[in-house]
C-alpha cells in the first residue's frame, strides 16, 4: 500500500508536527505501507528523501491540473518510474490530506478544486481520498462554495478540526455522512526535550507570526498593534522575573518579525530557531507561559497544559481556546496594557483552577484524536 501524505513540508512547524503525527500512526497501523510525498517550495528533495518517502509526481501547474493522465499511462511506464523511487496520482491508495488550513476564502480556489477533482478520481478508482482534521471555510466565495456543494461527497472521510469549519460544510453539502468533527490530531504527537532546555526552563515563549500583519488577515486593526503586543509581553515578563524569548515556528518570514520585534526593544530576546518539530514542542512544553500566534503552537501549548496567551486571524483560534475553556486569554487588536498584564500574572499564578481545565481538556480531546485515528484506520481498511 502506498499512502501520499499531503498538504505538509517542512519549514512551518506546525505543518511538519502534522507530518510526524501522521508518519507515527502510519508505522503503526500499516508497517508495511510506503509513504509518497509531493514536493513544494518548502519541501525539499533532501528532507523527504530523509524519511524514505516515495516521489510523488504531479502533473499540475496553476491554474491546470492534468493529473488524470496518470491513469492512462501504460503499468509497464509506471512499474518503471517506480523503480527510480517515483510514483504518479495513480498509485497512490491512500491519500491523507494534512492540508490543516488552505481550504476557504482566504485561499484561492484552485487549491479546492484541485484537492476534490482528486477525490472524485479516487473514488471513481477505488481508492481512498481522507481530509485529516483541519479548518475549512468560510466559503462565502462562489467559486468556493460551488465546488464544495458539488463534489464534497466523493472523500472516503472528511474531518473538520472545529465546530465552524464544521459548520461552514454542512451548510452548502448538509447531506455528507463521511463529514465529521474531530480535533487537531498533533495534540497526541509526544514531545521530545531539547538538548539545551535547561536555558530556557521555566521561561516565557513568544511565538509570533507574519500572517497576523498579511493581507490574509480580515483584521486590519492588528497592523497597528500587533508588534506592540509582543514588545509589551515581554517587557511585563522581564518585570515578573521570567525569562521571555521568541521562537521562530516558521521560516523567515516568522525570523522578520521576530527581528522587527527586537528592534522595539532596550534589551534584545534571544531567539530560537528549531529545525525539529518535536524539539519546537518541546520547547513549549518546558515554558512557564506561552505569547503566541501561530495555531500549532497554541495547541502544543493547550495540549500540554501550559498556559497560552493567543492572538487571531482566523476563526480556527476562537474554537481552539473556546474548546479549551480559554477563550478569556485570545487578545484582540484593540488590547489594553492592563488586560494583557492580568492574563500574564493569571498564566505564572497557574491557579489549581486553571491547571486543572486545561489538563482535563487536553486529555478530552487526546482522547477523540484517538477516537478520529480509529475511524481512519476503519476507512482504509474498509472495515464498516
Amino acid at each position: 500500500m502506498i499512502i501520499e501524505i499531503k498538504g505538509v513540508q517542512f519549514v512551518n512547524k506546525g505543518a511538519e508536527l502534522m507530518l510526524y503525527a501522521v508518519l507515527q500512526r502510519i508505522r503503526l497501523y500499516w508497517p508495511e505501507a510506503k509513504i509518497a510525498l509531493a514536493p513544494n517550495v518548502n519541501s525539499s528533495y533532501e528532507n523527504r528523501a530523509k524519511l524514505g518517502a516515495l516521489q510523488k509526481i504531479s502533473l499540475s501547474k496553476y491554474p491546470f491540473d492534468f493529473n488524470f493522465i496518470a491513469y492512462i499511462l501504460p503499468k509497464r511506464i509506471r512499474d518503471y518510474l517506480k523503480s527510480w523511487g517515483i510514483v504518479t496520482e495513480a498509485d497512490i491508495d491512500v491519500v491523507l490530506d494534512a492540508s490543516g488550513f488552505a481550504y476557504g476564502d482566504q485561499w484561492n480556489p484552485v487549491l479546492l478544486k484541485n484537492a476534490l477533482k482528486e477525490a472524485k478520481r479516487a473514488a471513481k478508482h477505488k481508492r481512498k481520498y481522507i481530509f485529516l482534521p483541519q479548518a475549512f471555510g468560510p466559503f462565502t466565495n462562489p467559486k468556493h462554495a460551488k465546488l464544495i456543494q458539488e463534489m464534497m461527497h466523493y472523500p472516503s472521510l472528511v474531518c473538520a478540526r472545529e465546530q465552524q469549519s464544521f459548520q461552514h460544510i454542512s451548510a452548502l453539502s448538509p447531506n455528507g455522512d463521511n463529514v465529521k468533527v474531530y480535533p487537531d490530531f498533533t495534540n497526541a504527537l509526544i514531545a521530545q526535550t531539547p538538548d539545551n532546555i535547561d536555558a530556557y526552563q521555566q521561561g516565557a515563549c513568544l511565538i509570533p507570526n507574519y500572517n497576523m500583519l498579511s493581507a490574509k488577515n480580515p483584521n486590519k486593526g492588528w497592523i497597528k498593534s500587533y508588534i506592540d503586543l509582543f514588545v509589551y509581553a515581554a517587557e511585563q515578563c522581564l518585570k515578573a522575573g521570567v525569562k521571555p524569548y521568541l521562537l521562530n515556528h516558521e521560516g523567515a518570514q516568522d525570523l522578520a518579525i521576530c527581528q522587527q520585534i527586537n528592534q522595539c526593544l532596550s534589551q534584545p530576546l534571544e531567539i530560537v530557531v528549531e529545525p525539529h518539530p518535536e524539539k519546537v514542542k518541546g520547547y513549549i512544553k518546558h515554558a512557564q507561559l506561552i505569547v503566541c500566534s501561530r495555531f500549532h503552537g497554541c495547541v502544543s501549548a493547550l495540549s500540554q497544559a501550559i498556559p497560552c496567551i493567543g492572538t487571531s486571524w482566523s476563526h480556527k483560534y476562537e474554537e481552539l481556546f473556546s474548546e479549551y475553556g480559554a477563550g478569556n486569554f485570545l487578545v484582540h487588536d484593540q488590547w489594553q496594557h492592563e488586560e494583557v498584564e492580568t492574563l500574564i500574572a493569571a498564566a505564572l499564578n497557574r491557579t489549581p483552577e486553571l491547571m486543572a481545565n486545561l489538563t482535563l481538556k487536553s486529555e478530552h480531546y487526546k482522547a477523540l484524536t484517538e477516537q478520529m485515528w480509529t475511524e481512519v484506520v476503519k476507512t482504509v481498511n474498509g472495515v464498516k
